[in-house]
């Protein structure tokens, strides 16, 4: 049975789908979601000047009341969007911690600890024993968590409703991250085609050749490989036309079950920075 807020996710995100798509402008909707993915909290000020229709602008809200410590909130190094506070006990000593209400990024080192205050003073973050380094070929699209997150005041701040957070700006990551060190090292990627019938197409040869290849990718960022095998197969493939279907880093471990299911309708599989690596060598490039 689905939740209230599970709901609510849902049409948060159908409202930013339909607004997005409602001129049929591809440059308005690639500026728009970009603009969700980049910047799904910040100074109220700053977010009315985002190039986004009316009723998207409407779903950024108050800082969650979960994010917040004395009229404070610190934003995830990786997705910007407000982390968890809580206080607990250790060693008969109050902390309070933030993390990322996404795991995976807790686990790429969005977790962190702070002692309590009193007064107007803001809470300072110590960061979590870091993750290991990735490899030389995932460490290119891994985030930049060197900067330790400061506090920032709840007033005059908003960020995106959870379910535009959650199904937009958390697998738009991925997608940008891609095209950026992408395009960083000389292909052409476009973003969306076709107001999104999937999410990258990948112009991969080299500079000099005659033969380019149009590559279709369709970038999926699902906690169960299962469902998304499931979806696949209802779906005989991509429902966009996607030759490539390309999973986040992190869910690597997903890349043999779907590349079983998705060999039967001809979708391939990889895990991005595989992928990544592929084509910068089939266009004559470095990746890492």
């Amino acid at each position: 049975m689905i939740s209230a807020r599970d709901l609510d996710d849902e049409v948060a995100q159908e409202t930013a789908f339909a607004q997005l798509c409602k001129a049929g402008n591809q440059g308005i909707y690639e500026n728009g979601r970009t603009d969700l993915i980049r910047y799904p909290a910040g100074p109220v000020s700053e977010l009315n000047e985002l190039r986004l229709p009316p009723l998207i602008a409407d779903l950024y809200e108050d800082i969650p009341y979960a994010s917040t410590y004395r009229g404070w909130w610190f934003a995830c190094p990786v997705c910007r969007w407000p982390m968890r506070i809580a206080l607990r006990r250790e060693a008969g000593r109050q902390i309070g911690v933030a993390t990322c209400w996404h795991r995976p990024h807790q686990e790429m080192g969005a977790a962190y600890r702070f002692r309590p205050v009193q007064g107007i003073v803001p809470p300072e973050l110590l960061p979590e024993p870091p993750p290991p380094r990735p490899s030389d070929r995932e460490s290119v699209l891994w985030p930049d968590l060197e900067l330790i997150p400061e506090a920032k005041p709840i007033e005059g701040y908003k960020a995106l409703a959870r379910g535009v957070w959650r199904y937009t700006c958390v697998p738009g990551l991925a997608e940008l991250a891609l095209r950026d060190r992408l395009v960083e090292r000389g292909l052409k990627v476009e973003l969306w085609p076709a107001l999104d019938a999937y999410d990258l197409r990948v112009h991969v040869g080299r500079k000099r050749s005659r033969k380019k290849e149009q590559l279709r990718v369709d970038v999926k960022d699902y906690t169960s490989g299962t469902a998304l095998a499931q979806l696949i197969n209802a779906q005989e493939g991509d429902s966009g036309g996607a030759e490539w279907l390309v999973v986040p880093d992190h869910r690597a471990t997903q890349v043999p079950l779907l590349s079983g299911v998705g060999e039967k309708y001809g979708l391939k599989v990889a895990a991005a920075s595989e992928f990544g690596e592929m084509v910068c060598k089939h266009s004559g490039v470095a990746w890492s």
